[in-house]
């Protein structure tokens, strides 16, 4: 393996931006080459060990990829759409409605989006009544610090042309949807619309009134991990908040909205809780829950049973308020969780909390390079509901970027962002309670932009660098997925892979 490090860390390996965001370096493709064939030399087998089982009749190819630009290479095997020798990839799905459905496949039309089951599969119902997938991409927009903005105004003219030039490469590219953080108002001026979803903030925003919060890389940080949910003036403030969604309540292009992003919701909460000043609204909220189910504020009191039964109990009194305030002010649209991450992930509380308030649970993705089938499978029994994977990314080293943020993969080129994509999405349609995806994000991070939070400095994460020229390599590869997205669930769910 010494030769394999020495190449690796050689700086005359490392790799150039492509030009325009089309091209990658000739040699630094050479070294890579030479680096798959070395390790598969050497270690032939361990590619098939790191990544989920292999089915027979298909054909995978091995892509390396690290956590982190000084951890350890591994090596995974990918499905891709051509290793499916028996699916024909010669048609795309035909006949879609301006929503990106399925005009095909057709059920009562509410004139807005919702979910719906069917035998043992979950669709998203679009307003025409079409079946959908959601393939979306987070944070459509120009940043409004760094380089982006001047770079903007170079390369659209003003911001009807940025609306335009991206809505087309969105859908040239097989996306139908913007997600969390895009610029809706903007982006509606396309002359053909996509559908949108909104991220409410309800709990951070308030954080941020109350006083309390700090930035952690990607969220809010809470006291102790303690969200504010038993706060007296929270229920008020979320309705308050929930009156400005009159104006879009009748938006049929509004896919639903996320209550929050990434919210603690940490297995020993009642500890945590109770951990707060005495004067608290959460610590004597916790103590009385206690005191109502006759526990006894010892250690024995605080078992794992009892944690996970104050922990759902939490959870909904956040969802219960929250989904309350939005359907007052907006009864047309659906509610897609809080965007669940981490821990909370293997978390069966907060899932049935959840699934008692929302139409379809929202969770953000990462630290697998196949989604876990078990995995998926227990989200949709906890809550009962459909999952919509709302991040999920890897970086390119041939960016350019040092790729030291953020919780994605890093990949040698983008044709390997590209093939992730691809062993990623066709994982997510074999689930039967997926309704979509929405890959973060649209354009880069700019390392010159001090104004971001710490998960989102110096990584290529963007189907666009922040020239906003596309990764032509990336982007071919996820339209292949995305423009037969109907024709995979038809595949899929034939039985024809067993």
């Amino acid at each position: 393996m010494t030769l394999l490090v020495l190449l690796r860390n050689d700086p005359n390996s490392r790799p150039f931006p492509e030009t325009g965001g089309h091209g990658t370096c000739m040699h630094q493709r050479g070294v890579h080459f030479l680096l798959l064939i070395i390790l598969l030399v050497l270690n032939p087998l361990h590619a098939q060990e790191e990544g989920a089982p292999t089915r027979s009749g298909w054909e995978y190819v091995t892509v390396s990829a690290q956590v982190k630009p000084d951890e350890e290479w591994r090596h995974y095997p990918s499905l891709t759409i051509e290793g499916m020798r028996d699916f024909h990839t010669a048609s795309a799905d035909n006949d879609l409605n301006g929503f990106g459905g399925n005009r095909l496949r057709r059920t009562v039309a509410t004139g807005f989006f919702r979910v719906q089951k069917e035998g043992e599969r979950w669709w998203l119902i679009d307003p025409e009544g079409c079946y959908n997938v959601q393939r979306g991409v987070v944070s459509v927009s120009v940043p409004k610090t760094g380089r982006a903005g001047a770079a903007a105004d170079s390369a659209f003219g003003s911001s009807s042309g940025w609306a335009e030039a991206t809505a087309g490469l969105l859908r040239d590219y097989g996306f139908n949807c913007t997600g969390a953080w895009s610029d809706d108002q903007r982006l509606q001026t396309a002359g053909r619309r996509l559908p949108y979803t909104r991220i409410l903030n309800m709990m951070s925003l308030y954080g941020k009134k109350r006083g309390g919060t700090f930035q952690q890389p990607g969220h809010t940080g809470y006291p102790n991990d303690c969200i504010f949910v038993f706060d007296e003036d929270f229920p008020r403030f979320c309705d308050s908040l929930a009156g400005q969604l009159a104006v879009v309540a009748r938006d049929s292009f509004l896919v639903g909205y996320y209550t929050d992003n990434e919210l603690p919701f940490p297995p020993d909460a009642l500890t945590r809780y109770l951990q707060l000043p005495e004067n608290d609204a959460g610590s004597r909220s916790a103590a009385r829950w206690m005191r109502d189910r006759n526990y006894a504020m010892d250690g024995s009191a605080l078992a794992d049973e009892v944690q996970a039964e104050f922990l759902q109990y939490m959870a909904n009194e956040y969802f219960r308020i929250t989904t309350a305030a939005i359907r007052k002010h907006d009864p047309n649209h659906m509610i897609l969780g809080s965007r669940f991450y981490g821990k909370s992930l293997k978390t069966q509380a907060v899932f049935v909390a959840a699934g008692r308030h929302c139409d379809a649970v929202s969770v953000n993705y990462y630290h697998r390079w196949t989604p876990e089938t078990a995995e998926m499978d227990q989200w949709v029994t906890w809550s009962g509901k459909p999952f919509l994977v709302t991040e999920w990314y890897v970086k390119g080293e041939d960016s350019g970027l040092p790729n030291r943020s953020g919780a994605g993969w890093i990949v040698p080129t983008q044709r390997d962002r590209g093939v992730f994509y691809q062993n990623f999405t066709l994982q997510l349609l074999q689930s039967k309670g997926c309704i979509g995806w929405h890959w973060f994000k649209y354009i880069d991070n700019d390392p010159t932009d001090p104004s971001v939070d710490p998960s989102n400095n110096d990584s290529n994460k963007g189907i666009v660098n922040i020239r906003f020229e596309p990764y032509a390599g990336l982007l071919a590869l996820m339209r292949d997925i995305n423009i037969r997205v109907y024709r995979l669930i038809d595949y899929f769910d034939s039985g024809a892979t067993h």
